[in-house]
């Protein structure tokens, strides 16, 4: 079962700001890498429901977290129903996330007291999903959505609404700046931040200072929003 309260997950998807996204078939890698973001200050980490043997892997790499890792909080993406909730759930899911909004995956999260990410690209599916008592709902694909002139019409009208952007940002100054000073609460971030390049080379050391500069990029940001104010 999870490790971390809904509350206590969405507080620190406040603070850490961005959550790093990836699948990797070997239990050994995926390790590495989720390890690698945790040590630069990540510690929110989204695995993604894809391979072939994705439950398992997420198992094994959710047990060496929990040995050496305590800080690490970990989720299962790309879960497209509630019977693969349920079993993410089981295996140590602290969050799940889903590219779409599914109405009984809602509710069986709910049930279990984990937080559930539903996909959304539409204010009317946003709408859907506060009904179903998403606290976060990620925007995906967020650039093709609109990317962050979307983000500041959605929120015009909604101003309490939390959404996590996935798809199209990047982890450098200026790609977080436009999107948060657009009004997002966190940022999914894949490909652009745990390249190929670094997983086949196997250098995590370079993916603790990406993850670590990414996280010091949103800070600096934040700071100088809250300045403005």
């Amino acid at each position: 079962m999870a490790g971390i309260s809904r509350l206590s997950f969405y507080n620190k998807v406040i603070t850490n700001g961005i959550i790093p996204i990836f699948y990797n078939p070997d239990p050994d890698t995926a390790y590495a890498v989720a390890a690698a973001c945790i040590e630069g200050g990540l510690d929110v980490v989204e695995i993604t429901n894809r391979g072939t043997d994705a439950i398992d892997l997420f198992k094994k790499v959710r047990a060496a977290l929990k040995k050496q890792k305590p800080q690490a909080v970990l989720g299962a993406g790309t879960v497209l129903d509630a019977a693969t909730a349920a079993i993410y759930i089981a295996r140590g899911a602290d969050f799940i996330v889903s590219p779409v909004l599914d109405k009984e995956t809602a509710l069986l999260c709910n049930k279990h007291k984990t937080a559930y990410i539903p996909g959304t690209a539409s204010l009317n599916e946003i709408h859907q999903a506060h009904s179903l008592g998403a606290e976060l709902v990620k925007l995906f694909p967020a650039a093709e959505c609109g990317g962050p002139a979307f983000v500041k019409k959605i929120l015009a009208p909604c101003p309490r609404t939390s959404l996590i952007a996935t798809g199209g940002v990047d982890p450098s100054y200026e790609s977080l700046a436009e999107w948060f000073k657009a009004g997002i609460t966190a940022a999914g971030i894949g490909s652009r931040l745990i390249t190929k390049k670094v997983t086949t080379a196997g250098d995590y050391d370079r993916l603790k200072k990406d993850a670590g500069a990414a996280l010091a990029n949103y800070k600096k940001i934040k700071n100088s929003m809250q300045e403005k104010q």
